[in-house]
C-alpha cells in the first residue's frame, strides 16, 4: 500500500468517525429544540418518543446514517468489525422499530407491546456496543495503529464508556423504583441524551475533531 493511499484511508476513517460523533452530539438538542419549535408543548419521555412528533424524520434519518456509517466502519481487527456491524444493525433496528406508541392510531395492544420490546432490545444492543467501543476498542494499543492513542484521549474514551453504561443502566432502575412525580421530570430522556452525547464525544475524539485532544 503506497503512502498516499494509506494517508487517504486514514483521512477517510477520521472523517467517518467525526461524522458519527457529530450526529451523536447534535441529535439530542436538535430533537428537543426542534420539537418545541415545530410542535410546541413540552418534552417527550425519551429520545425515541420524538418519533411521534414533527422530528420523526430527523430521528429516523440520524439513526439510519449512524447505522450505515457503523456498518461501513472497519477497525484494526475482526472484533472491531463485528462490534461495528452489530452496532450498525441495532441502530437501524431502532429506526425501523420505533418505541411503543402507547395506544397510537391503528396499533393493537399486542403490536404496541411487540414494537416496544424490539425497540428496547435494539437500543440496548446499540448502546452496549458503543460502550464496548469506548472501553475496550478505542483504548487498545497495538503495533498496527501507532500514534492513535494518548493518555488524555484514553481517559475520554473510558469516561464516555462508563457514562453510557451508567445512563442506560439507570433508566430501568428509575422506572421501577421512583414515583410518577419523579418520572414527570423525564429522567429517561435526560439519561438517553447523556448516553448519546457521551457516544458523540467519544467518536468525535476518535476522529480528532476535538482540537485539545489531537496531541
Amino acid at each position: 500500500m503506497t503512502q498516499t493511499v494509506r494517508r487517504d484511508l486514514v483521512h477517510s476513517y477520521l472523517y467517518l468517525r467525526r461524522a458519527i460523533g457529530l450526529i451523536g452530539l447534535a441529535l439530542p438538542p436538535v430533537l428537543i429544540l426542534g420539537k418545541i419549535l415545530l410542535d410546541g408543548g413540552g418534552l417527550q419521555n425519551s429520545l425515541s418518543g420524538y418519533y411521534y412528533t414533527g422530528m420523526r424524520d430527523v430521528l429516523v434519518g440520524a439513526m439510519w446514517a449512524v447505522g450505515v456509517f457503523l456498518f461501513c466502519y472497519r477497525g484494526y481487527s475482526v472484533v472491531d468489525d463485528w462490534v461495528a456491524n452489530i452496532a450498525g444493525i441495532s441502530a437501524i433496528g431502532v429506526a425501523i422499530f420505533p418505541t411503543s406508541p402507547s395506544g397510537g392510531p391503528n396499533v393493537s395492544a399486542a403490536d404496541d407491546k411487540l414494537l416496544g420490546y424490539v425497540h428496547v432490545a435494539a437500543a440496548a444492543v446499540f448502546f452496549l456496543s458503543l460502550a464496548y467501543f469506548c472501553l475496550f476498542l478505542f483504548t487498545r494499543q497495538d503495533g498496527e495503529n501507532p500514534g492513535e492513542h494518548s493518555e488524555a484521549r484514553n481517559k475520554v474514551y473510558v469516561a464516555c464508556g462508563v457514562a453510557i453504561v451508567v445512563c442506560i443502566g439507570l433508566i430501568p432502575v428509575i422506572a421501577y423504583l421512583f414515583d410518577n412525580e419523579t418520572k414527570a421530570l423525564h429522567p429517561a430522556l435526560w439519561l438517553e441524551s447523556g448516553a448519546v452525547l457521551a457516544f458523540g464525544v467519544a467518536w468525535a475524539t476518535k476522529g480528532k475533531a476535538i482540537a485539545i485532544l489531537k496531541r
